[in-house]
């Protein structure tokens, strides 16, 4: 079945997926920007008081300490992955350490190296790969490829132009981001497609200076896509439709074109960096089979929604692995990654996550909804989740305190332990809000009560769907959504 997993790709690629079974991988991993990537919602129609709601995606800013250490060494003895030592490999890390040092380079180098040997390992022969990039490290990266696939297998470095965005003052625009084409063998699938001619070329035909080709005339379906792409769109506008307000988002036609390129109906398409999923809604949508792997859990939610916005089902058509699935790997989720968890937490309500960058205001998610007996009023409720192991009435406080202060409608509190007798008492003197229907000013539930189908909750009639759509400008790697 198709599937999405939440960890590290390192992890899942060594671990849950056999040796020769991909068709294809596309790959858009962070490009060492130096940069702090951020998705940034717009919680409420009149919006959170004080901040607006965000997330952390990812930190594009690589640091050398222990864990590049780790994996460095380990790809040197052979532990870490489970090819055996590359010794070409190795001896370019071993120089480029001495080259670079212990440098946010080298850190960036030393994460990428073992995940890009895992997906060796897991490519068919006749499998493709698609490294997207950009100049920042594209130089370093092609050395690394090939290293790890061999420079035989090198086949295009495909140069993505686009216009948009801000222009420096003594700089060129920086307008192009590079995609490394490889390929595990010389055995490979390829199948071009083809651009119509120029106005010129079409009123020419073929002259002389082509030879033997001139005889057979123009190409009825147009001349092959050439390694430079200007015709393929970039997500720039706020208003783009595509757009989810996801940051390096890449647009639907740029994977379309790589799909249909380098796979077939059925085969089976790998992006161990999936963000927010276009790879595997492409893939879904071209009939291949697919695999997403993502270290937050936000994108898999975004990825799970964008898939059910199309009826594409979870359980159905596709499978979760790395989320909790009882009370005892939740306890151990809200241990290891609290942040994860207060994500995972708000999502299984349908809410969007928030989190802000001098603070959460006591606010962990928003539930957008429209009242139709308040003349469609918009009213927003709020979600606070406490992943301790002890629960206690000053947390009901604390909620009632927030609900005041971001002039919520209402206020749930997700506990991993049951609300005690005070915190139920607390709860019921904040009543009902003003609605058709009686809902409590104050819900109470635990983490266990995320496991029931349906959750015991009770919500206004019209809730909105999370993650709006994209209203204001990207910002210093910042997306603002509606």
């Amino acid at each position: 079945m198709n599937t999405l997993y939440y960890g590290d790709n390192l992890d899942i690629l060594r671990d849950k997926i056999p040796s020769n079974c991909v068709d294809l991988i596309y790959l858009d991993p962070p490009f060492q920007s130096g940069k702090n990537y951020n998705i940034i919602f717009q919680p409420k129609l009149n919006k959170i008081k004080g901040a607006t709601a965000q997330i952390k995606t990812f930190e594009d800013t690589w640091r050398w300490g222990d864990e590049a250490e780790n994996e460095f060494q380990g790809l040197i003895i052979g532990t870490i992955t489970k090819e055996k030592p590359n010794q070409k490999l190795i001896d370019l890390i071993k120089a480029m350490r001495g080259y670079l040092g212990e440098c946010s380079m080298m850190a960036y180098f030393s994460m990428m190296a073992p995940r890009l040997v895992e997906m060796r390992r897991v490519m068919k022969d006749s499998a493709s790969i698609y490294l997207h990039c950009d100049p920042t490290a594209s130089h370093y990266l092609k050395l690394l490829m090939d290293a790890v696939l061999g420079a035989r297998n090198f086949r295009n470095e495909i140069v993505w132009c686009y216009a948009g965005g801000g222009i420096p003052k003594k700089d060129f625009p920086r307008k192009h981001d590079i995609i490394l084409r490889y390929t595990k063998t010389d055995n490979y699938f390829y199948q071009p497609i083809f651009r119509p001619y120029s106005p010129g070329t079409i009123q020419r035909g073929r002259t002389k200076v082509k030879g033997k080709y001139a005889e057979q005339g123009l190409r009825p379906q147009g001349t092959p896509v050439n390694d430079w792409w200007s015709d393929v769109p970039k997500i720039t506008s706020p208003t783009d439709p595509e757009n989810l307000g996801y940051p390096t988002q890449k647009s639907e036609a740029l994977l379309e074109r790589i799909i249909r390129v380098s796979s077939r109906d059925g085969e089976l398409i790998l992006d161990p960096f999936c963000g927010c999923g276009t790879t595997i809604a492409v893939a879904q949508s071209l009939k291949r089979k697919w695999i997403g792997i993502d270290i937050t859990y936000l994108a898999i939610d975004v990825i799970k929604k964008r898939l059910e916005k199309n009826r594409i089902q979870e359980g159905v058509d596709f499978e979760i692995d790395g989320e909790p699935t009882d009370l005892y790997s939740a306890e151990k989720f809200a241990e290891q990654n609290p942040f994860q968890f207060q994500i995972w937490c708000v999502s299984k309500l349908d809410a969007t996550p928030s989190q802000t960058k001098t603070g959460d205001q006591g606010v962990d998610g928003i539930l957008n909804f429209i009242d139709v007996t308040r003349k469609s009023k918009p009213g927003m409720g709020i979600i606070q989740v406490k992943g301790t192991q002890t629960v206690n009435p000053s947390m009901v406080r604390d909620l009632k305190g927030t609900i005041k202060s971001q002039n919520a409608d209402f206020g749930i509190l997700i506990t991993l332990k049951k609300a005690t007798q005070g915190m139920v008492t607390e709860a019921v003197k904040e009543g009902y809000t003003e609605s058709k229907k009686k809902i409590p000013k104050i819900q109470l539930l635990t983490v266990e009560d995320l496991f029931k189908k349906p959750i015991p909750i009770i919500l206004p009639g019209q809730i909105l769907p999370p993650y709006r759509k994209p209203e204001f400008k990207k910002e210093q790697g910042d997306l603002f959504l509606k």
